[in-house]
C-alpha cells in the first residue's frame, strides 16, 4: 500500500469502501478536535443565544448541534446498519445530555467510530485521545461499538506539571482510551523510564567510576524451567546461569557478593530498559516553545507519545490510520518506525503542514513518495474548491494556495482559521527571509502574499502595494485563480525592483502568479526562505524516542 493523505470529511472518506475496505487497518489513533481546554462548560451550553459563541480556531464549529448532527443522530438510532447496542447507547445519552454541543460531539464521533471499527483488522487496536470532560461518555460509546470485553486501558497522560483553575483542582492530564477489535490484538511490551524515587531506592550502589547499579538474584529458586546446580564461592545451590556464564560475569566485575558470600548480579541503570509501561504516563513532556519538533499547531502532541502507542500495538509494515491527523504527528511517528500510514483531515492547512513536515523530516515528496487525495490537481479543481461554500471554500482555497508557496497564513498560529475579522488589509500570508542592511549586518525581511479566487482588478494590486508600504515588506505577491488584467500587470511592473545586498540580485517588488503558473512549476522569485513556518528537524535513522530500543540481555 502506498502511503496517503486525504483531504475531506473523514466520515465520507471512511465510508468509501474502495478507499477503506473491511478489516484493512492495523492501528488507529485519533485526537479529534475538542476545544475544551479554554472553556470546559461551552459544550454543555445550548445552541440558542449568545452562549453559543465559539472560539475561532482550526476546528471552529466542528461540534455544534444542527441539521447535520440531527440527521446523523437519526441514522444512528433507526439506521438498519447501526448495531443495536450503539443505537441504544446513543439514544440513552440523548435522554441524559439533550441537544447541545456535547451531544453533537458524541453523535458525530459515534458515526465515525462505527466506521473505524469496521476498517480495523481483528488483531487491530484503537486509541482515542480525549479529555475528562467527555471520556466517560465516550467510554459508553466505545463499549457499545467494540464490546466492553475489548476495553484495555484508560491511559492517563500528564500533559503539564501545573495549571491554575478557579475554584477547582488544576487540570493537568489528558485521557487515551485503548480498545482492541478482538481478544488477540497485536501487542509488544514497551518500557518506561524508572521514576526518580525508584532509582534512589533500588539503584543505591555505585561503582568506582560512578555507574549506578542494583543487585539482582542469580539463584534459580522459583524460576520456571529450573537452573544449574554447582558450587560458586563456597555456596552450593541451583543458579540461573551455567558456570561458564558465571565466570564471565565475575571477570567483568558484574557479580556482587553479600555478607554470606552469595553471588548476585549487578544490574546497571544505564543498561536498563526501565519498567514495562503502565497506564500512567508522566514521562512524556508536552511540547514547549524550545522543542525542535514544535510546529505551532495548537493541538500538536509530542512524537514520543505516538511512538509509544505505535510500538506497543503494531509491527513494522503495519498500516497506521489517523483520521484527524492535524499537523501529522502520528504519521511522522509511524514513518520513523517503519509503518505504513494514512492520514485524513478536513482542512487544507493541515494537509499543507503535513506535506512540509514529511519533506523536512524525511525528504518525502507528494505524488512520488505518497499520494494526496482530494487536493486540486487542475485549475478547474482549484475553482471547484474556491466555490465550495458549504465547506468554507474561500478559506480552504486560501490555505491551499498559500501552501503552494510555503507562506504562513496571517491571523494567528499555524492552526488558526478566520483569525482576522473584517478587511484583511491585503495580506493573507507571509514569507520571511534574511538580507543585509547598508552596514552588512543581517536584517530580517518579508514577502507578503495576497490570494484571490474571484474576479480581480488593478485596485487589488494597489491595495497590496499599500500593504507592502505599511508592513515594510521587501516583496509583494498576488496569487490569483483568474488571469490578471493588463492594468494589473502594468501596476505590478511599475512597482520596480527589490535589490538584495546579501544575494547580489534584483527581484520584482510586486509579482503576480496564477494558480496555473504554480501548477506549471513557477514560484516566487525571492531570496531563500527562512523560518516562515517552524520546520520539523531532519530525522536520522537510529534516532529513538523516550522508550528507546531494547538492550541486550546480560544472561
Amino acid at each position: 500500500m502506498k502511503n496517503r493523505l486525504y483531504y475531506g470529511d473523514n466520515l465520507e472518506i471512511l465510508r468509501n469502501r474502495e478507499y477503506f475496505p473491511d478489516e484493512f487497518v492495523d492501528l488507529i489513533y485519533l485526537d479529534p478536535p475538542f476545544n475544551s481546554n479554554r472553556n470546559y462548560n461551552v459544550l454543555f451550553k445550548s445552541e440558542s443565544g449568545v452562549d453559543s459563541e465559539a472560539q475561532i480556531t482550526a476546528f471552529e464549529d466542528t461540534w455544534h448541534w444542527g441539521e447535520t448532527a440531527e440527521t446523523t443522530y437519526d441514522e444512528l438510532v433507526v439506521g438498519e446498519k447501526t448495531p443495536h447496542k450503539v443505537s441504544t447507547a446513543i439514544e440513552a445519552l440523548m435522554n441524559l445530555i439533550e441537544r447541545n454541543q456535547m451531544m453533537a460531539y458524541l453523535v458525530m464521533m459515534t458515526a465515525r467510530l462505527v466506521e473505524l471499527h469496521r476498517v480495523l483488522k481483528p488483531t487491530g487496536s484503537l486509541y482515542l485521545h480525549c479529555d475528562p470532560t467527555a471520556s466517560h461518555y465516550l467510554k459508553i460509546v466505545m463499549d457499545a461499538i467494540f464490546d466492553a470485553l475489548n476495553y484495555k486501558n484508560e491511559i492517563i497522560w500528564k500533559r503539564t506539571s501545573a495549571h491554575s483553575d478557579a475554584k477547582r483542582f488544576g487540570k493537568i492530564h489528558d485521557i487515551v482510551l485503548y480498545y482492541s477489535k478482538s481478544d488477540s490484538p497485536t501487542w509488544n511490551t514497551v518500557m518506561q523510564a524508572h521514576d526518580e524515587d525508584y532509582i534512589e531506592q533500588y539503584y543505591r550502589y555505585n561503582d568506582e567510576d560512578g555507574r549506578r547499579w542494583m543487585s539482582g538474584d542469580l539463584s534459580a529458586a522459583g524460576l520456571s524451567g529450573g537452573g544449574y546446580e554447582y558450587e560458586w564461592n563456597g555456596v552450593v545451590r541451583v543458579w540461573r546461569c551455567p558456570i561458564d556464564t558465571m565466570r564471565r560475569l565475575d571477570k567483568e566485575n558484574r557479580v556482587y557478593y553479600t555478607r554470606n558470600g552469595i553471588a548476585r548480579i549487578k544490574r546497571y541503570l544505564d543498561e536498563s530498559d526501565g519498567r514495562p509501561a503502565n497506564d500512567l504516563w508522566t514521562d512524556i513532556e508536552a511540547l514547549r516553545s524550545w522543542h525542535t519538533e514544535k510546529l505551532g499547531y495548537p493541538t500538536q502532541k509530542p512524537e514520543a507519545l505516538l511512538e509509544r502507542i505505535i510500538r506497543a500495538s503494531s509491527n513494522e509494515g503495519d498500516i497506521v490510520l489517523d483520521p484527524f491527523c492535524g499537523c501529522g504527528t502520528a504519521i511522522a511517528a509511524a514513518h520513523k518506525l517503519g509503518r505504513k500510514w494514512i492520514g485524513i483531515d478536513v482542512t487544507h492547512l493541515s494537509i499543507a503542514l503535513q506535506k512540509y513536515r514529511l519533506q523536512d523530516m524525511f525528504e518525502l515528496v507528494s505524488g512520488a513518495d505518497y499520494d494526496v487525495i482530494g487536493e486540486p490537481a487542475t485549475v478547474d479543481g482549484a475553482r471547484e474548491l474556491a466555490t465550495d461554500s458549504a465547506n468554507e471554500g474561500r478559506y480552504q482555497f486560501e490555505w491551499w494556495a498559500l501552501s503552494l508557496v510555503r507562506a504562513k497564513p496571517v491571523g494567528g498560529s499555524a492552526g488558526s482559521r478566520k483569525g482576522k475579522k473584517g478587511a484583511d488589509a491585503g495580506i493573507d500570508g507571509i514569507i520571511n527571509f534574511f538580507d543585509e542592511d547598508s552596514k552588512g549586518k543581517k536584517k530580517p525581511q518579508k514577502v507578503i502574499v495576497q490570494v484571490k479566487s474571484g474576479k480581480v482588478g488593478s485596485s487589488q494590486v494597489q491595495q497590496l502595494k499599500g500593504a507592502m508600504e505599511n508592513e515594510g515588506a521587501a516583496i509583494g505577491v498576488f496569487i490569483t485563480l483568474e488571469q490578471p488584467t493588463q492594468p494589473m500587470l502594468k501596476e505590478a511592473l511599475a512597482a520596480g525592483w527589490y535589490e538584495s545586498p546579501a544575494w547580489g540580485k534584483k527581484y520584482r517588488r510586486l509579482q503576480i502568479l496564477t494558480i496555473g503558473d504554480l501548477f506549471d512549476g513557477a514560484g516566487i522569485d525571492m531570496p531563500p526562505q527562512h523560518g516562515t513556518l517552524q520546520r520539523a528537524g531532519r530525522w536520522k535513522r537510529g534516532d529513538v524516542g523516550v522508550d528507546g530500543e531494547s538492550q541486550r540481555d546480560l544472561i
